[in-house]
């Protein structure tokens, strides 16, 4: 079972995991694969020994918080979760340099908050999908750039809180989209007789109404990590029940 282990006396955090004890690989140079040389390994184990006789404390992950300035699959990068002991809340900062390097964590006193910097519309994906579902013969440059410029210019201001999440749309953290609401849709529907006439506003009419719940109408907003650090507090924390001498000698 994964565990969040904080050492109160030295703020450091250790996050156990049943692969703790894998062991590590070692082929000799000049040796071909099958001379390779087992290294045991128990991260947890030298953990303990390193914070011998200091408080430890388990620490609550909160659920849903992960967030990274990379794509979710990137494998080197800083992330940032929450945790608690239930009396203070901390920042867990996970990161590593290199992709051979196992994961780091560092405590935080503070929080973090997602800053929004920019709404957004799919400005380039919209216009692939016009010009395949409409044909290029049969819609102008010009009209596509109207459509973008009226769209973009009425979700400038829009308050997301009045919108519906699409959840699982980005493999970016920071990147979340939107669905459209009806007063946007009715804006920009209403802009668009402006700019299509005829059967072109029933084309243009039935392409905003097949994606506008998912897609490329969706409105992407972008955010930024907003860390604030704390001042440590010195209060006394209740230290974890851990029979050390036990741990260490079990095998």
């Amino acid at each position: 079972m994964n565990q969040l282990i904080r050492c109160i006396n030295c703020d450091e955090v250790f996050f156990k995991t049943p692969y703790d004890q894998l062991p590590e690989y070692d082929i000799e140079k000049g040796r071909s694969i099958e001379y390779f040389k087992t290294i045991p390994k128990d991260d947890f184990k030298d953990f303990l020994k390193y914070h011998r006789g200091h408080k430890l404390e388990n620490l609550k992950i909160f659920e849903d918080t992960l967030v990274s300035e990379r794509d979710y699959a990137e494998p080197v990068k800083i992330s940032y979760f929450k945790a608690t002991n239930g009396r203070e809340k901390f920042v867990i900062k996970r990161y590593r340099e290199r992709i051979d390097e196992p994961l780091k964590y560092e405590l935080i006193h503070g929080d973090f908050t997602l800053k929004l910097i920019s709404i957004e519309i799919q400005s380039s994906e919209i216009e692939k999908q016009l010009k395949w579902e409409f044909g290029q013969e049969n819609i102008s440059q010009k009209k596509i750039d109207n459509f973008l410029k009226v769209y973009q210019r009425i979700i400038e201001n829009l308050d997301l809180r009045n919108l519906e999440r699409v959840e699982e749309e980005s493999n970016n953290p920071l990147e979340i989209y939107f669905k459209m609401d009806d007063i946007v849709l009715s804006y920009l529907l209403r802009n668009c007789r402006n700019y299509f006439k005829g059967k072109e506003f029933s084309d243009i009419e039935d392409f905003i109404y097949r994606h506008k719940d998912d897609g490329v109408l969706l409105l992407k907003a972008n955010y930024k990590i907003h860390l604030k650090e704390a001042v440590k507090s010195k209060r006394n924390a209740v230290p974890l029940r851990l029979n050390l001498k036990k741990v260490l000698e079990k095998k």
